[in-house]
């Protein structure tokens, strides 16, 4: 015949906590009806006359509360439980998500220049090198975990010319090394053309930096020299 199962023999210490959680009452149902459970088994009952009790499971009488208290002792009362379900998206893939989200679309071959939610949630569930199903709200969300703020971004001019840090150490050296004997002329032009910023997905404070969309073709609108 199998043994019944029961909790070990409770000691003092163990007997009035237990006493103190079923007549004070808890904030929390679990530790309650776990003592209601422990104390019963104490008493004698059998693991099916306390399942019907308290409405519950045999095995969660035998094997979640009385064999789980005769290992640990009280620390059974609160049960570490993993809430909600597993994590659908590994570190490796929020790295992905962050990466694809801090690079230029037009880098990737969009006919954009920057990505909304949406075509973001669009472009990494049609990847095909790397698919990653994501959700928007949780894409939000992992972005501010992570950092990641949309934000203007700024521009400056830069030149085409391959020989610029020539010319450019060749101005130096006349400047500082010939200062008597130096004529500086200078041009600007035209006028009418700026740079104009824009915006992007950046870490907070870091926003890209993109050449400004200045380009003269066609000589100059003003001179002045001296």
């Amino acid at each position: 015949m199998a043994r019944l199962v029961r909790v070990r023999m409770l000691t003092e210490r163990e007997g009035q906590k237990l006493q103190q959680v079923v007549r004070r009452g808890s904030t929390s149902s679990v530790w309650f009806r776990r003592a209601m459970m422990l104390l019963a088994s104490a008493g004698g009952s059998t693991v099916p006359a306390i399942a019907r009790l308290m409405q519950a499971d045999e095995d969660t009488v035998r094997d979640d509360v009385i064999h789980h208290f005769n290992e640990v002792g009280l620390s059974c009362l609160a049960p570490q439980w993993a809430g909600g379900r597993p994590r659908l998206l590994s570190p490796d893939d929020e790295d992905f998500v962050v990466q694809t989200a801090t690079t230029r679309p037009t880098q990737l071959g969009k006919p954009f220049t920057r990505w909304s939610i949406r075509k973001l949630v669009d472009h990494l569930r049609r990847n095909i090198s790397r698919p990653v199903r994501i959700g928007r709200e949780t894409l939000r969300c992992l972005l501010a975990r992570r950092g990641i703020s949309f934000q203007r971004t700024k521009t400056w001019k830069e030149s085409p010319d391959p020989d610029f840090d020539a010319k450019l150490d060749r101005i130096e050296y006349a400047i500082n090394e010939r200062p008597h004997r130096t004529f500086a002329f200078d041009e600007f032009g035209p006028l009418g053309i700026r740079p104009t910023a824009g915006s992007c997905w950046a870490e907070q404070g870091h926003a890209d930096r993109l050449p400004a969309t200045y380009r003269r073709t066609h000589g100059i609108t003003y001179f002045h020299g001296c």
